[in-house]
């Protein structure tokens, strides 16, 4: 599949040609194997739903014996591979801004009582009140947005998280913004890096912690969040404890929201 930030579709085979080659030399340990994997991964026709489907796909040449070999005894170099993908080519805003969100995506696993490192995920049903935690495993997701009306972006990063969102991003997103700077993506006098989450990232944590680097934080406040004003300077005379804020501003209050100067 060719994504709209390509030229033509002679480039953009070039580079998956290239691409490949470069993740073949980060598979440290059963490489044919697990490259084969990951080929029958990407050309099953619909979900995959078990391994041993994998195994009858064409691109999977081998035994379903080595598909399982290559899972328990291969190897990847994460590091040497998150530098594979920094190098690829990245889309960019009208301005030429690279525009990174960031999201979390649960893999709900509620049956497997064996696998390691669930964690209770966060899901949400069609009712309102109707949230549910599920056991599974969460992975938090990195990519490069591409501007206008599309469904195209381009995956950078993938760590499964712990439970504290803010300070895992901060870290996943400084990793993967060095790389880019590294693989000469971004360069002095650029546009500032644009970092979009969701409600459930801390906005002034996460803009305090990447606060060295070349970013702007861009987080969606929540409906029910409640902001306050600076507190008004002290009366000559007023007694008792200075106010901490001044008036408040309700985002659930359409009233108070007209009638604020920071307006809706």
């Amino acid at each position: 599949m060719i994504s709209v930030h390509y030229t033509g579709a002679a480039a953009a085979l070039g580079d998956l040609s290239g691409f490949r080659q470069d993740f073949y030399q980060c598979v440290t340990a059963r490489a044919d194997a697990l490259f084969e994997l990951a080929d029958a991964a990407l050309c099953a026709e619909g979900p995959v739903t078990s391994l041993v489907e994998l195994s009858l796909e064409p691109e999977h040449r081998r035994g379903h014996g080595s598909l399982y070999e290559g899972l328990n005894k291969g190897g990847i170099d994460i590091d040497r591979f998150r530098n594979v993908v920094a190098r690829q080519q990245v889309p960019r805003g009208d301005d030429g801004r690279i525009m990174l969100a960031i999201d979390i995506s649960h893999w709900l696993r509620p049956d497997a009582n064996t696998s390691p490192d669930r964690l209770f995920c966060h899901t949400y049903a069609r009712g309102r009140g109707q949230a549910r935690m599920i056991p599974g495993w969460p992975y938090s997701f990195v990519a490069a947005l591409e501007p206008g009306r599309t469904s195209w972006t381009a995956l950078l990063d993938v760590v499964r998280p712990s439970d504290d969102h803010t300070d895992m991003a901060a870290t996943q997103l400084r990793t993967v913004v060095d790389a880019l700077i590294t693989a000469g993506h971004r360069r002095e006098g650029d546009p500032e890096i644009w970092i979009i989450g969701d409600s459930g990232y801390d906005g002034p944590r996460l803009a305090f912690l990447l606060a060295d680097l070349p970013v702007r934080v861009l987080v969606r406040l929540r409906s029910d969040r409640v902001l306050a004003f600076p507190a008004p300077p002290r009366q000559p005379g007023a007694r008792g404890r200075s106010a901490r804020h001044g008036a408040r501003f309700a985002f659930s209050d359409p009233v108070g929201c007209q009638n604020s100067a920071l307006g809706c």
